[in-house]
């Protein structure tokens, strides 16, 4: 295979980390010039999570497969290896085994030759575990044996507790409880011989509680050959370290030259404990919990019960981020690596886990509506609850506010159901992730399929299919190169946000409910919608302003500079912290706030804070916050000035923030959405119009621009816009269909010679390309259709021939037409409906690719005065094909585990499925203007 790739040096520097990772790229980041893309780097592209199915993996398939995705422009991948297909396990390789590690290095060597990069997996399937880890450090919970005892006599009990099914699992006796009918409450454990037996006497009605460690029993899901085991207790430093050590041994002195370790999102079901948790919680929180059991484990619902769960999952937040991430993250760096990390899921504060690594990780999960005309979302594809901008934005947050310059996505997860997600739906859903400050896309993903293997292929039952046999694959690298574009601008510079919102974790950890609460993207009905956090971060949006959130450790440790606040000094300086109505807020954060109002900065309550979080001293802690608030005296206007700031106390931040003159970009007036970047003195805006009606006016922008270009991260172009200063904020001319994007690039320096931008304008004259139109079946199958002839352009899928419904692959339409070609006019060539990526060649010349809505390409260059030649190739699904397999009875989805799944976890049968459209439909236009 013939490969030209182009080695890139990087644009912009990365990494600048409070606990110093490997250091890649230089401190100073280059300026970009105006009218120019920034340079395409490996981490601009996007990159994939790769599944190793059972580590059947071999140097000549390594080879060709990232040939293969270097060609179609990944700029990396995620190895993950998990469990394999059945009858192929003399192929598969032991993880960690010498020949494991030798193909890891071959992949990396490789992916050196072919600049790419390479990220592991700390592990098989998820999360971390494996046979390495022992029952002592394997996931542990809090279980307990009740007994009621009436007073009468000396009171025995034999506590001991085998697991007869896995006796290495029994839990572990650490404390017994006694709690009388009056309040009172005695520890007993010395009561409680070298065997177990309890032997007490008392006087009354008491509960005895025996308290133990006990095991989740949970192993690693989707295990590849050897990895299987138990899951790992991230709560605890010795189970942590003595994982980490198995990696450190298997590499010894010569550590894989990869790019990051990753571990994905925290699932880790019923991890609510950990032996030495007792004495970790009354180090941390200042009381004894064994006093409290009754009220942690009972289902009354008081002021009490919700301290005291407060204060258990802000320690087990704690214990996961210094014995866990913490930990991990230094290990990595001792190593010369990096870590990306999924904190979604855990028990703990989002924000503070995602700050902590190096590339914080989120991800989409099932689909999104959007009132785009024509795009497609079958009500089957729904799930419970739709991906939320604001659930991605804890992870750029917590990036932008720690100078993290990667923001990673787990992207498309669950998209639609399997073999029928289109370019066209994934692109609002990208658009969407990069509108929330996501710059680092990461498939969902793409499994090792040997050459030898046939179609479809071996497949990863939650994934998108994005593998060389998907009939999509010979048009991936121009969506792969939209993503590049993007992202090119996305990760220069850095995030030009103005707005700081806290976010009050206490009143998520206070919550009714189990006392284990995993803060999860399946969740956020529960524990995020019916905030006033979210209802006023939602409003600040939608209004252009644009924000972060920060947790209580952000705005404890920030610092003030020019009246603006600081987190980090990679961190952009933001004009103001927000801190949004709550029940519990910390008197140390109020002091923060204010402490950072005193330095110069400004502070906007919602509402006064009122309570303190956790049981420990309510009352003296309490009388604490209502002091130092006191301190603050507010004038008739709500401010309280404060050394060189302000406190500003108003119940709508809308109106405060104009008081404080912080304006919103009123572009959103428009409909359209955006984020923005600060690169050197420029200002990048990413544009997006996910209305239902086209944006064809004059915006505003709050940056004083000499020049402004319009960037098209479809095809590439650029040109200088119609713009003009407006005293210090500049008017521009743009024109987005509903579903288009644009990047914009307000620049300080003057430019005399560049293209100008084209606009679209009405259409002088409409020229249908009518045809006859021939159709030619390029390459898929099962089998390749006759040739067809139109004199109306159809969909293949639509005459009733059998072998053409059956079909997958890729199938070019072809005619001719006459165009008397006018001097100075522009034509923009429209193919309605495409099923569903469209390729274009006119007069032999690619045109290039249309497989987003609007279908359209500008082709004045191509075309010529006379008769013109045009082609059209289209990729459709895979669907037809898989359908016309499962009719047939063909055997395809023969894997260990969980074998081969449908979107609602059911056996998947595609045998009854309807015939999805396949290829145009038209109707093909020309557009002059």
């Amino acid at each position: 295979m013939k490969l030209t790739l182009k080695s890139f040096l990087p644009a912009v520097g990365l990494f600048a980390i409070s606990c110093q990772p490997p250091s890649e790229q230089p401190a100073n980041k280059p300026s970009i010039t105006p009218n120019s893309w920034p340079e395409i780097t490996n981490q601009s592209k996007p990159w994939t999570r790769w599944w190793w199915m059972g580590n059947a993996v071999d140097k000549e398939n390594l080879s060709y497969l990232m040939y293969e995705y270097a060609d179609a422009g990944l700029g990396g991948v995620e190895i993950a290896p998990i469990y394999g297909a059945k009858g192929y396990e003399d192929r598969y390789l032991e993880f960690l085994s010498e020949e494991w590690l030798d193909m890891l290095r071959y992949t990396i060597d490789v992916a050196d030759s072919l600049d790419m990069q390479v990220d592991l997996t700390q592990g098989t399937g998820w999360p971390f575990g494996g046979p390495f880890v022992d029952a002592d450090h394997a996931a542990s919970k809090l279980v307990t044996k009740e007994f009621d005892y009436m007073g009468q006599g000396a009171f025995a009990q034999d506590l001991t507790w085998e697991d007869k099914k896995r006796p290495e699992l029994s839990p572990e006796l650490i404390a017994v409880m006694a709690y009388g009918d009056n309040g009172q409450v005695e520890e007993i454990t010395d009561q409680v011989s070298t065997q177990g037996q309890l032997s007490w006497e008392a006087e009354g009605n008491w509960k005895i509680m025996a308290l133990y460690n006990g095991k989740t029993g949970q192993k690693v899901k989707r295990a590849a050959p050897g990895g299987q085991g138990y899951t790992l207790d991230h709560f605890s430093t010795e189970a942590v370290n003595s994982y980490l050590d198995v990696f450190a041994r298997a590499f010894g002195e010569d550590t894989p030259g990869i790019r990051a370790f990753y571990n994905d999102s925290f699932e880790v079901y019923g991890a609510n404990f950990t032996k030495k948790f007792l004495d970790e919680f009354q180090q941390r929180r200042g009381y004894d919990l064994k006093a409290y059991l009754p009220q942690l484990l009972g289902e009354e619902n008081n002021e009490e019960t919700a301290r005291i769960k407060s204060d258990y999952r802000q320690t087990l937040h704690e214990l996961l981020l210094e014995h866990f991430t913490e930990n991990w993250t230094e290990w990595a760096h001792r190593k010369g690596k990096k870590t990306k990390n999924q904190a979604h899921g855990s028990p703990g504060n989002l924000i503070d886990l995602y700050a902590t690594v190096d590339i914080p990780e989120c991800e989409t999960f099932g689909s999104s509506y959007f009132p785009i005309p024509g795009l497609r979302r079958d009500s089957a594809d729904i799930r419970n609850v739709d991906p939320d901008p604001i659930m991605l934005k804890f992870a750029s947050s917590a990036g932008h506010l720690a100078g993290k310059p990667l923001i990673s996505c787990e992207t498309f997860t669950w998209l639609g159901e399997h073999f029928k997600s289109s370019f066209s739906q994934m692109k609002p859903e990208v658009d969407q992730a990069f509108l929330a400050g996501i710059n680092h896309v990461f498939y969902h993903g793409v499994t090792y399929s040997p050459k030898d293997i046939e179609f479809p292929g071996w497949l990863f039952y939650a994934s998108l299919n994005l593998t060389q046999q998907n009939s999509l694959w010979p048009h991936f690298k121009s969506f792969n190169d939209y993503i590049a574009r993007c992202q090119s601008v996305l990760q220069a510079g850095k995030p030009d946000n103005e707005l700081i919102v806290y976010w009050p974790v206490y009143d998520v950890w206070a919550e009714e409910g189990n006392m284990f609460k995993m803060i999860s993207v399946h969740h956020i009905d529960d524990w995020l919608h019916p905030t006033a956090f979210y209802a006023q971060t939602t409003e600040l949006m939608e209004q252009g302003y644009s924000l972060d959130f920060a947790s209580d450790k952000l705005i404890r440790e920030a610092s003030v500079k020019d009246g603006k606040i600081l987190t980090h000094g990679e961190a952009s300086p933001a004009k103001a912290l927000l801190i949004p109505k709550m029940e519990y807020f910390p008197v140390k954060t109020l002091e923060g706030a204010i402490q950072l109002a005193n330095e110069g900065a400004t502070v906007i309550f919602e509402a006064v804070p009122e309570h303190v979080p956790g049981h420990f001293e309510v009352e003296k802690r309490e009388k604490q916050l209502a002091e130092t608030w006191s301190q603050l005296q507010f004038n008739d206007q709500g401010e309280a000035a404060i050394g060189k700031g302000k406190i500003v106390l108003n119940a709508q931040f809308q109106h405060a923030l104009k008081n404080e003159a912080i304006e919103r970009e009123s572009l959103t007036d428009s409909g359209l959405q955006f984020i923005r970047r600060a690169v050197g003195d420029d200002k990048y805006y990413f544009l997006v119009n996910h209305t239902a009606n086209t944006i064809d006016e004059e915006i505003t922008l709050n940056v004083a621009a000499s020049s402004v270009f319009l960037m098209n991260p479809l095809t590439g172009e650029s040109g200088l816009a119609k713009s003009h200063r407006q005293e210090a904020k500049t008017v521009v001319k743009v024109r987005l269909e509903s579903g288009e994007s644009l990047l914009l690039q307000a620049s300080a320096a003057e430019t005399t010679s560049a293209d100008h931008w084209t606009y679209r304008a009405e259409a002088a004259q409409t020229v249908p390309v009518k045809g006859p139109w021939m159709l030619h079946f390029d390459g898929g199958g099962p089998d390749l259709p006759q040739d067809q002839a139109f004199e109306t352009i159809q969909p293949w899928t639509a005459n009733g021939d059998k072998k053409a419904n059956e079909f997958s692959g890729q199938a070019t339409y072809s005619t001719t037409f006459d165009l008397q070609k006018t001097e100075g006019k522009h034509y923009l060539l429209k193919l309605g409906k495409v099923y569903e990526s469209a390729k274009v060649w006119i007069n032999g010349q690619e045109a290039g690719y249309a497989w987003s809505i609007p279908y359209q390409l500008q082709v004045g260059k191509y075309l010529k005065d006379g008769k013109n030649e045009i082609k059209i190739q289209v990729a459709n699904l895979m669907a037809n094909r898989v359908r016309y397999m499962d009719q047939q009875g063909l055997e395809w989805r023969n894997y260990h585990e969980i074998n081969f799944v449908n979107i609602n976890y059911k056996p998947f049968d595609a045998s009854t499925w309807e015939v999805m459209p396949s290829g145009l439909e038209g109707p093909v236009e020309l557009e002059v203007f």
